[in-house]
């Protein structure tokens, strides 16, 4: 997740899932060829262009107040499309700006939420009017600022394409003018046509955590570690500690919280260290010989305050991710788990700094390391000398959210899956066995409206941790078509706070083979399956 990165920019009503699915190649070959036989053609997640034909009215056509329903030009829209929309429940929302061509920040994302009277909230922010009915959908917030000026944002929907999903329109007006202007798409977050609870997946158990969102979990000592992250109504974040004696019955035994420091969204741990990874404090490291009694040691590097989304350890190496300061994966020798040893803080010179591009997550085997860098793709590293690392190759894709990834080998060949996290992201399926000709050779996709978390790779099995679609489990022994033999569908609309992100459901996986299943979700917090 990347709260920290969006700005706070208002969105809207998302409507619900039209794409099923869950395959990608239409053959289905019994080994797996040459990169060029199989090379798929990639245009991203979305198409950059507006979605939608209306606009606020400005200037001498203006008749009615920036902002309200009267103030947008309608008349290439579809108002009779609406009377076949079901507006109440939860949506996910993608805005994309005018000049997206330019301006590759002008997409973003955000949820919002219709109760059964029409009170609705954006992003957990109630909006003070709405219209939903036959021929319109439409939602607005006014307030006071500061200096006295009304400032009012709101969606009106131009089309909808089926009972859950809106196209749209979006504007902030300040003073009476329009300041900024959009479009948008909207899903509604229902299950997949004919999906119950779940198939094939039951629940073991279920823990939840005492505040905050979970986001992480590791497994070791015989209890799961749940890092949180802050989140308003929520609470800070902080790290939870689950007794495992009995997985029907996960038990809750210690919540930790540091002062100032509440967002922690990934933990690892070698022997009698755990690593937790931090918003402003860099990595955190406990000690855990009393399992149920992490202590706190020290954070590393120590310093000036430093950003880790994410860590991957392999071996006696750590690897964390950073995306600020400055972008940058950080390589710890672990070998003395407690006091872990900067080797070198790597800076990609390869990728472009004018692009709002960071190391998110990684992927380590042996001397490679497959990290995502959002903007830049999936970056394939030499780093069996950490103060000398070596660009392999790469793979990157239009708007590109490079996010989370996991890499085996197939009938000989390297094979990576990637994962993004925007609208219409989606597991992409790469043969990276050249790095240096990198080959889209399958994908899994479901709606645009939901995109994949984290995900973990046993064996043929792939998991994945899927927001509002849950948990999915993939049989990939053949690579280029994944094919779903199991699901949970961990999201509930009536769990608590749901619809006030976009980023909602399950997030966080572990496998570490004890014959479970670790996850958690955003707002149920630790729940535990069985290995397939």
């Amino acid at each position: 997740m990347k709260a920290w990165l969006r700005g706070s920019v208002v969105s809207l009503l998302a409507l619900g899932a039209s794409l099923t699915g869950c395959g990608s190649a239409s053959e289905d070959p019994e080994s797996i060829q040459s990169e060029g036989d199989l090379k798929k053609e990639d245009t991203g997640d979305w198409e950059p262009k507006p979605l939608a034909w209306c606009k606020v009215l400005t200037g001498e056509t203006a008749t009615a107040e920036c902002g309200t329903l009267e103030s947008f030009d309608l008349s290439a829209c579809d108002a009779e499309s609406f009377d076949a929309v079901d507006a109440q429940g939860v949506f996910t929302l993608h805005n994309v700006g005018d000049d997206i061509a330019e301006n590759d920040n002008a997409s973003y994302l955000s949820a919002f939420r219709v109760l059964p009277d029409g009170s609705t909230f954006v992003n957990g922010i109630r909006y003070t009017e709405s219209r939903f009915d036959s021929r319109t959908f439409y939602f607005s917030r006014s307030r006071t600022l500061p200096n006295g000026q009304v400032s009012r944002t709101a969606f009106v929907g131009c089309k909808a394409r089926g009972p859950h999903r809106v196209t749209g329109c979006y504007a902030s007006c300040v003073g009476g003018v329009p300041a900024y202007q959009d479009t948008f798409e909207a899903e509604k977050v229902v299950r997949l046509p004919g999906e119950g609870e779940s198939s094939g997946l039951p629940l073991v158990g279920e823990g939840t955590v005492s505040h905050g969102i979970a986001a992480d979990v590791y497994v070791t000592h015989g209890h799961a570690y749940v890092a949180g992250i802050y989140q308003g109504p929520m609470g800070p974040g902080g790290l939870h500690v689950f007794d495992l004696s009995d997985r029907t019955a996960p038990r809750l035994v210690k919540s930790i919280v540091l002062g100032g420091d509440s967002y922690w969204n990934a933990v690892w741990a070698r022997g009698n260290a755990l690593y937790v990874a931090s918003l402003v404090r860099g990595v955190l490291v406990f000690d855990i010989s009393d399992p149920a009694n992490p202590v706190f040691q020290r954070n590393f590097p120590g310093g000036p305050s430093l950003n880790v989304h994410t860590l991957y350890g392999d071996g006696d190496r750590l690897y964390a991710m950073s995306p600020g300061p400055t972008p940058q994966t950080l390589i710890f020798d672990v070998t003395n788990p407690l006091e872990p040893v900067l080797l070198h803080r790597h800076q990609d010179p390869s990728v472009d700094p004018t692009v709002a591009s960071y190391p998110h997550d990684a992927t380590a085997q042996g001397n490679r390391l497959y990290v995502n860098h959002w903007r830049a793709g999936l970056l394939i590293l030499d780093v069996s000398d950490p103060l000398n690392i070596v660009k392999l190759g790469e793979y990157k894709y239009p708007y590109a959210t490079s996010h989370t990834n996991r890499v085996g080998v197939f009938d000989g060949r390297t094979i990576a899956f990637e994962g993004g996290e925007d609208w219409g992201a989606h597991l992409r399926v790469l043969d990276i066995t050249d790095p240096t000709q990198v080959t889209l050779i399958g994908e899994y996709r479901l709606t645009p409206g939901v995109s994949i978390h984290n995900m973990e790779l046993k064996g043929d099995r792939l998991y994945l941790a899927h927001y509002q679609h849950g948990v999915r489990v993939l049989d990939v022994s053949k690579p280029k078509n994944p094919k779903e033999v199991a699901y949970y569908n961990t999201w509930r609309e009536t769990d608590r706070q749901r619809g006030i992100i976009f980023h909602d459901g399950a997030i966080g996986i572990r496998i570490p083979g004890d014959g479970y299943v670790y996850v958690t979700d955003t707002s149920r917090g630790l729940l535990i399956f069985p290995e397939l």
